[in-house]
């Protein structure tokens, strides 16, 4: 028994030091790894900021080019035929969409959600004006959008404020 004390005694210090040092080393080391991930996070951050900010602004250029006033001003009619000029609208629209579809990358679902909505809700009110029966010529159509269009009712208008919101985020 008293060979183990006299092992024991210098050699429970030695144990207790070197548990000391695992436990203090093990937190330093770990807390330096959670340095290093948060410094590249941030780096990152720096780096896609501009990047995600070009996008915002191509989505608010592609939200302009196809709100309706502009739409009408840029595209006009080929011929009488409302429903082929109501056609070349939509694919105006699809066409500037899919010009702008890797740009769903750098933005958040819900806005890019706002975007296609957008999209989608403008498309569907040009094919209504075909029903009206009172519109006769794709020049009819035109004039009648371009009068009676109400801002508050512009799909393109609700994505944009969405869009600058989340850029308010971004800064805020």
């Amino acid at each position: 028994m008293n060979d183990i004390l006299d092992i024991l005694i210098p050699v429970l210090p030695a144990v207790v030091v070197g548990l000391l040092a695992y436990y203090f080393f093990d937190g330093f080391l770990k807390n330096e790894e959670n340095r290093r991930r948060f410094i590249l996070h941030k780096e990152a951050q720096t780096e896609a900021l501009p990047i995600r900010l070009q996008a915002y602004e191509r989505l608010t250029l592609f939200l302009e080019r196809i709100s309706p006033l502009q739409l009408l001003i840029r595209v006009k009619p080929n011929g009488e035929d409302k429903k082929a000029y109501v056609d070349l609208l939509a694919a105006t629209i699809e066409q500037e969409f899919e010009h702008n579809l890797t740009q769903q990358v750098y933005v958040s679902n819900e806005c890019w959600a706002a975007i296609k909505s957008a999209k989608n809700t403008l498309i569907q009110q040009l094919r209504k004006t075909l029903a009206d029966t009172q519109l006769q010529s794709a020049q009819d159509i035109r004039e009648y959008i371009l009068t009676n269009f109400d801002e508050s009712q512009n799909p393109t208008s609700l994505a944009l404020d969405y869009l600058k919101a989340e850029v308010q985020e971004l800064f805020g």
